[in-house]
């Protein structure tokens, strides 16, 4: 029975719609390290969960959707499709960095700060320029899209030997 539930969901999944919950869930553990930056506590364990979740969400837009919007854009998309290429491969940079013992603490943070900057940047014009472009695609299918990507994420996470989120 909890397969099949999983399997509707997955079904029934929106791909912007899963984009804009993982950028939701970054933002929260993004204020999470600020307050323990701030007050000078560890912030390994929230940077290495985000260093994970964003290497999930970055292979979702690489290899599932950016490719399929690509295949519809105009070339205003395929500009803005351009643009967060280049910005995936500044996070991805600074996410390699990140992995635990890399880094001493005080570089660690740095390194973090400079990636929020980043993708907060990144976040923002992908909703507010890029998703609503995306959705008046006619021919793009959303649910069918968000069901591919739910389906490599699970295998993501299993991979990573991540909880679902």
């Amino acid at each position: 029975m909890a397969q099949k539930r999983k399997a509707n969901a997955m079904e029934s999944a929106d791909a912007i719609d899963m984009l804009l919950q993982d950028h939701a869930n970054v933002e929260q553990f993004f204020k999470q390290f600020e307050k323990l930056h701030a007050a000078g506590e560890d912030t390994a364990k929230v940077v290495d969960f985000v260093r994970l979740a964003l290497l999930v969400h970055s292979t979702l837009e690489k290899e599932l959707f950016y490719p399929a919007v690509r295949d519809l854009a105009d070339e205003e998309i395929e500009e803005l499709l351009d643009e967060a290429e280049v910005e995936h491969q500044s996070v991805d940079q600074l996410v390699a960095a990140l992995r635990p013992r890399k880094l001493d603490e005080k570089k660690r943070d740095a390194h973090f700060t400079v990636l929020v900057e980043y993708v907060r940047h990144h976040v923002k014009e992908e909703e507010r320029e890029m998703f609503p472009k995306v959705k008046r695609l006619k021919r793009l299918n959303l649910r069918t899209l968000g069901a591919a990507m739910a389906k490599r994420r699970l295998a993501l996470h299993k991979r990573l030997k991540l909880p679902p989120f």
